[in-house]
């Protein structure tokens, strides 16, 4: 029996079709907004410091990039209208530096040391001011003044209790005054908020706390007990934020804790505004689901971030952008740029390098019209105007990256496009390099090393590895030498029965060839590198580090070549070619075969 339409409960298929759609949020003039965040996924430059750099700071208003490193050493850079130029260095202290802090108008720098020390920069005249020798080994620093005010404080943490010392920046080595109960653990992480001029300090037991510079509870604050927030929110999580930020309207702040996720506080309610998780549980699940990156280099990454978690605290810094509408915090996949508004993953920066970034800094002023550009409604500056575009800003990302001593910019621009003195190269070499380094340089000129290669011969081919980690420089050589076809013609020019075949000489007489640097380069041994089997790939030489072109493979286990010549391949096919080429007539006066064969080219892979 049929049911008559006014029977039905509920609405009717015509009357559920017209049901409004929920409403997509949406951020009015997101495009100008990332157009003054860098967009380049490769960074543009890097440039040096002698040991690991771990701070970066944009000071506001100045334009200068401070860097520090963990040997004590700071470093002044001014910002041009495109890229940054070096100004000063200066040895700031004796031990390593654990925290910097900028004021808010730009005008004073500070870092404090394990050697007890806390020391001011003037940042306009790039001039040390003060130096205040600490009774107490410091964690932490902060200002907490705003331009104007006659003290210029500066909050200074214990490293093993949660006392707070306020000191006068410009005055003496005596506190002002001392926070001794406003936290029973180490402070993790402070922030001054200049805008309500209140400071959040959250300490290890994940306790968060609202305090003003007259070191009581704000009145700007909009509830009556943290009961009614969500700043239990760390103590709750067994965890405690590592980076602390506020957006440049003081209403929000971002926080990167210990648990590896971002959480966004609304400043005056204290209450959540949204959690990103990105623990390497939630990434490796994400990974499996949707595929960032090859399984080899991902396996690598997650290695290196659990290697970053067993040895430091602090695995990254989370900031705001000038509008207050994006967060940039790093990850293991590069550093994410969200949108607060929509809740949207907007950019990913740096995930092509094989970097682990930490630091980061922001830079989006405009040094030739900054005055004019602050001027400009929001809808001026998303206009298509050629006089306008002038005026635009050269937004610059200044990071940090784990282990390495040198600091990385990105901006809008690829390392192609550089133009002046830095043209051929992004890495800039303005202190002595490391080996490492040097290494680092010839892989970027000659583009990256090998994993595998073919050699062609004129019996056949012969394929085999490449152990490019444990030796380098011995494979950079013959990838190089490859590439540019120098051992195309070679012949096997000695050859023993069951026991080996000798070639990359291009006199054929077994006394000349080169490297790729026109002179001798030292050995690299390696433990787990050893003649232990046959169809192993190792250089020939005269001596100790007298390595040039030549290499052979051993058709049998060799011991007594241990840590005599650099193993650096092994045949994983053709070894029926090498076997061929051993049973070849030869010489006995040289071993010498007297029908030649040879290398026909070398395929890379």
């Amino acid at each position: 029996m049929g049911v008559s339409d006014d029977e039905c409960v509920g609405p009717k298929p015509s009357e559920a079709e017209e049901c409004p759609k929920k409403k997509r949020h949406k951020l009015e003039h997101e495009k100008c907004f990332l157009n003054n965040i860098p967009s380049s996924e490769i960074y543009e430059l890097s440039y040096m410091h002698r040991d690991v750099v771990i701070h970066v700071v944009c000071t506001p208003r100045t334009d200068f990039i401070i860097t520090s490193s963990i040997d004590g050493h700071v470093k002044f850079w001014k910002k041009q209208e495109e890229g940054i130029e070096f100004v000063k260095h200066f040895r700031g202290h004796l031990g390593k530096i654990l925290d910097v802090s900028c004021s808010h108008d730009g005008a004073l720098y500070c870092s404090v040391s394990n050697d007890k020390s806390f020391k001011v920069w003037d940042v306009v005249n790039f001039d040390m001011i003060n130096m205040i020798r600490l009774n107490f080994e410091p964690s932490l620093c902060e200002w907490i003044c705003k331009s104007g005010d006659g003290i210029s404080m500066v909050a200074i943490s214990h490293k093993d209790s949660g006392a707070i010392e306020i000191f006068d920046g410009r005055g003496l080595n005596v506190p002002i005054h001392s926070l001794e109960k406003l936290h029973r653990a180490p402070v993790k992480a402070m922030k001054f908020n200049s805008v309500y001029s209140t400071v959040v300090s959250i300490d290890e037991k994940g306790m968060l706390e609202y305090w003003n510079s007259e070191f009581n509870i704000p009145n700007c604050v909009k509830f009556h007990a943290k009961t009614d927030t969500d700043l239990y929110e760390f103590a709750k999580c067994s965890t405690f934020a590592t980076s602390l930020s506020f957006s440049p309207d003081g209403k929000l702040f971002a926080t990167l804790a210990r648990d590896r996720r971002v959480r966004v506080f609304r400043f005056l309610t204290g209450k959540l505004k949204c959690v990103l998780d990105e623990s390497l549980r939630t990434i490796s699940e994400n990974q499996q689901a949707t595929p960032q990156l090859g399984d080899m280099e991902f396996g690598r990454r997650m290695a290196s971030d659990r290697e970053l978690d067993k040895t430091q605290d602090h695995w990254g810094r989370v900031i705001f952008d000038e509008s207050g509408n994006f967060i940039l915090y790093p990850t293991l996949l590069g550093i994410k740029i969200v949108n607060l508004h929509t809740h949207t993953l907007s950019r990913i920066i740096g995930k092509p390098e094989s970097l682990r970034f930490l630091d980061l800094t922001l830079y989006q002023g405009s040094p030739s019209g900054s005055s004019l550009r602050s001027t400009m409604t929001m809808g001026l500056q998303s206009s298509e105007n050629a006089i306008l575009d002038s005026l635009k800003c050269d937004p610059m990302l200044i990071c940090t990256a784990y282990k390495k001593n040198r600091f990385f910019v990105f901006s809008h621009r690829s390392p192609g496009e550089l133009k002046g003195p830095h043209a051929a190269e992004r890495d800039i070499f303005n202190e002595k390099p490391t080996k490492e380094d040097q290494i680092a340089a010839i892989e970027t000129e000659h583009g990256q090393l090998a994993e595998s290669a073919i050699i062609h011969t004129t019996l056949g081919d012969i394929s085999m590895k490449l152990f490019a980690n444990e030796c380098p420089l011995t494979v950079e050589n013959f990838c190089v030498h490859s590439r540019n076809g120098y051992y195309n013609g070679h012949i096997f020019h000695r050859v023993i029965k069951s026991f080996m075949i000798q070639t990359g000489d291009p006199t054929g007489n077994g006394t000349g060839g080169e490297s790729i640097w026109g002179r001798d380069f030292e050995d690299e041994f390696h433990s787990d590198l050893k003649h232990d089997r046959p169809y192993t790939m190792s250089m020939a030489n005269t001596g100790p580090n007298t390595n040039g072109s030549q290499f052979f493979i051993t058709i049998v286990p060799a011991a007594w070549l241990d840590s005599k010549h650099t193993v650096f391949g092994r045949v994983t096919k053709g070894m029926d070619v090498c076997q061929k080429i051993t049973e070849v007539p030869t010489n006995p006066r040289n071993d010498k075969p007297w029908d030649s064969v040879a290398i026909v080219s070398i395929t890379l892979k």
